[in-house]
C-alpha cells in the first residue's frame, strides 16, 4: 500500500512557553511529524537561543526538522535545519547555504512562483481559515488572490516544490486541504490546545491524513 504524501508541520507558540520541550515530546509521541517552526517572538537573541536549545534537541532527536521563522541570519547559529520567511527576499538563499528555505505566499500563485525562483525548498499557502483568512479576503493586494484549496491542487499538479497548507487549520477543516494534495499540514493551536492533549491531537491529524490524502 502506498504511503500518503501529506505530513504534519507543527508551529510552536510564540514566544516559547517555559517547559515547551516536554510539551513537544508529548506531541511527537502521537505519531509522524515532519517539521517544527519556531519564532523568536521579540525575545532577545541570547534568551531565545537558550529557550530554543532544549526544544531543538527534542525535535531533531525525533527526526523532526527545526525551522526558524523570520531570522535566516540566526538559523545556522541556532543549529536549526532551515528558516521560514513571510515573502520572497533577495539574498536569503545565499545566506542560508544548504539549510532549508520556506516562504509563505498567501494565496497568490504569482508569489509562489517568485518563491520558487528565489530558491525556496517549499512554499506555504494560507491562511485558509479563521480571522486572518477573513482579513486577507478583504485586501485588494494581488498577493492575496481569492483562492481556496484549489490553489494547492493547481500547485502540486504543476510543480515539484512541496506545498504547505497553513492558517487556522483544525481537525474539522483539514480534510479538504489534505485531499487537495498539500504535502504538509501546518498546525498550531489545534495541537497545543486540544482538550485531550497534544499527543491525541497529533494522532488524530495523522488518522485524517491516512484517510484523506491522495496516494504518493
Amino acid at each position: 500500500m502506498s504511503e500518503p504524501r501529506c505530513r504534519l508541520y507543527l508551529i510552536a507558540p510564540s514566544p516559547l512557553p517555559a517547559g515547551f520541550a516536554a510539551v513537544l515530546a508529548e506531541a511527537l509521541a502521537g505519531g509522524d511529524v515532519a517539521a517544527l517552526r519556531l519564532d523568536a517572538g521579540g525575545m532577545e537573541d541570547a534568551a531565545f537561543l537558550a529557550a530554543l536549545d532544549p526544544v531543538r534537541r527534542v525535535a531533531q532527536e525525533a527526526g523532526v526538522a527545526v525551522i526558524l521563522a523570520g531570522r535566516p541570519d540566526l538559523a545556522a547559529r541556532a543549529a536549526c535545519d532551515g528558516a521560514h520567511l513571510d515573502a520572497p527576499a533577495p539574498g536569503v538563499r545565499r545566506t542560508l547555504g544548504d539549510l532549508q528555505l520556506g516562504i509563505s505566499c498567501g494565496l497568490s500563485r504569482d508569489l509562489a512562483m517568485q518563491a520558487g525562483e528565489a530558491g525556496a525548498d517549499y512554499v506555504a499557502f494560507g491562511p485558509f481559515f479563521g480571522p486572518e483568512a477573513e482579513e486577507d479576503e478583504a485586501l485588494e493586494d494581488l498577493a492575496y488572490e481569492t483562492e481556496g484549496p484549489e490553489i494547492l491542487s493547481w500547485w502540486v499538479e504543476l510543480m515539484e516544490l512541496p506545498a504547505v497548507a497553513e492558517g487556522g487549520i483544525t481537525l474539522e477543516s483539514c480534510p479538504a486541504l489534505i485531499a487537495a494534495g498539500a504535502d504538509f499540514m501546518a498546525v498550531d493551536e489545534a495541537v497545543w490546545r486540544h482538550p485531550a492533549g497534544p499527543r491525541a491531537a497529533v494522532r488524530a491529524f495523522n488518522a485524517l491524513i491516512r484517510e484523506h490524502a491522495p496516494d504518493a
